[in-house]
């Protein structure tokens, strides 16, 4: 085999002629590497990179959170209807540990179907039924305005002949313990109910037009396992629309309406305060400790990049817990400090939501990078009748809503601090118009027909009845069925947006 050489004189040639080509490449290489290097680490345009490269914005910074003094308020008043008020009492079961209430990795349902399926039409008309009425609390905390002239949170529930705004089929999101349908609950009649406020219409949810008024804008749900709940409701609601792109990572779950550039966010807080699992004091390592004037750390590091925030907590105040406030354990749930030890244990689990739910309000409301909208929803109530999840509650064989709340002194004491906590943090902070409490406590204290029960997975073999004895299947009574009642917490949640002049 025979290399033959170039002709000298040719090359040198050649070589001089590609000369200025090299140097414009190399000036164009050098000019495209600085005003990279520029955009990944500074400016606005700098977020919207790397939010698509790296799945995340890494711009934000967590602010320093600021304690909060804590002072005492008496119980709110709370109003009935004319014809006779409900007593919501205050005795009943406290449910213990939420069971089913971890954190459950974002994956697709048992039915993968992602079919766009048309809103149903319009409803109108009003229910006869008896069991349809219902008295619910008026919440002081609607700003001026439009809102004040109507209180959502009066009303009754009406049959709806028209359904669902999607069905298990057409939802392919749904955490398979809340889907009801799929896991063989054979009646259907809890998805057939809207809420009608007295004073005012609360208009079916119109997907397009809410993603036209979230243009360009990202609405987060910050909480437990229940805001992922409500978080899947209004994706099942929006995929009707528009099938979003999923832009989430490890630690934040995103969702992309490219259509209006619309991003749904879900970030998990199960106590809405910064916590650890290590050791401190006499305190063991593996006990969560739970710091009440510390609001939780990424969900601060996040919050300047969210137009409304929805924020679900409360729940997770019954698991195993050790509170602290200013770096000194104050009290703790389920868990008990050494004989010896010198501590003193004056904060319970239901003063520490309180604490917990005034300090992270007064981080967001005072935040000087947030100009959004924080909404708090209200205790969500489960229905363990007869005991807690894990001493015989349940709520098998509710299909449709009651006429009575069945007394709850658990939901009763923990609306209360919520509420209390809520108002301590508008006072305190001056800040009323980014704080909303969307009260839904009372108004789905009449639906334990909505939770799944026992129809919490496809199992053909599970038990749906009653033993020999009388004792209860395993059951879910405090997540809710999709589609089903938590599909108008999404209905509410959009008319407290629209009318809004911070985001309409």
């Amino acid at each position: 085999m025979v290399i033959s050489c170039p002709n000298s004189k040719s090359f040198s040639m050649a070589a001089l002629r590609s000369l200025p080509s090299i140097i414009a490449i190399v000036g164009a290489s050098a000019i495209f590497l600085i005003v990279a290097s520029l955009l990944l680490v500074s400016g606005p345009i700098t977020s919207s990179v790397q939010e698509y490269f790296l799945g995340e914005n890494r711009g934000w910074k967590p602010e320093s959170p600021t304690a909060l003094n804590i002072v005492s308020q008496g119980k709110p008043h709370l109003e009935g209807n004319e014809s006779g008020s409900v007593d919501v009492g205050t005795s009943g079961a406290v449910s213990d540990l939420r069971k089913y209430d971890d954190d459950i990795s974002f994956t697709l349902g048992a039915n993968q179907s992602s079919s766009n399926t048309p809103f149903a039409k319009e409803f109108g008309g009003n229910s006869t039924d008896p069991d349809a009425d219902l008295v619910t609390s008026k919440s002081p905390m609607f700003p001026s305005g439009e809102h004040a002239s109507c209180d959502l949170y009066h009303g009754k529930w009406v049959r709806n002949p028209e359904g669902p705004l999607y069905t298990n089929n057409s939802c392919p999101i749904i955490t398979q313990l809340q889907n009801c349908q799929g896991n063989g609950r054979p009646d259907k009649e809890y998805e057939d109910w809207r809420w009608k406020p007295d004073q005012c219409e609360l208009p079916k949810f119109d997907g397009k037009k809410f993603l036209e008024l979230m243009r360009g804008k990202t609405l987060a749900f910050v909480g437990d396992s229940v805001a992922r709940n409500q978080m899947e409701s209004l994706l099942c609601i929006l995929w009707q629309v528009e099938v979003p792109k999923n832009r989430g990572n490890r630690r934040i779950h995103r969702w992309y309406f490219r259509s209006t550039s619309t991003m749904i966010v879900r970030i998990w807080s199960s106590w809405l305060a910064q916590n650890t699992p290590r050791a401190m004091e006499f305190a063991p390592k593996g006990v969560v400790k739970v710091h009440l004037d510390i609001p939780d750390e990424k969900m601060m590091e996040f919050l300047p990049g969210f137009d409304v925030v929805v924020l679900s907590s409360g729940h997770w105040f019954a698991k195993q817990s050790v509170y602290i406030l200013n770096e000194t354990i104050v009290g703790g749930q389920l868990w008990s400090p050494p004989p010896n030890a010198a501590v003193d244990m004056r904060i319970n689990n239901v003063e520490a939501f309180g604490l917990s739910m005034e300090t992270a309000l007064g981080a967001i409301a005072t935040h000087p990078n947030f100009t959004g909208l924080a909404i708090v929803r209200s205790y969500s109530p489960d229905h363990y009748e007869g005991g807690a999840w894990n001493t015989g509650g349940s709520c098998t064989g509710k299909v449709n809503p009651v006429s009575e709340v069945v007394n709850n002194g658990f939901t009763e004491v923990m609306h209360e601090k919520q509420l209390t906590g809520f108002q301590r943090a508008v006072e305190k902070t001056g800040n009323s118009s980014k704080l909303i409490f969307m009260d839904i406590t009372y108004v789905f204290g009449y639906r334990p027909d909505g939770h799944p029960g026992p129809y919490r997975s496809t199992d053909p073999n599970k038990k749906t009845r009653r033993g020999p004895n009388g004792e209860p299947p395993p059951q879910d009574c405090l997540h809710w069925c999709m589609p089903g009642p938590i599909d108008t917490w999404n209905e509410l949640l959009f008319e407290i947006i629209r009318r809004n002049p911070k985001i309409s």
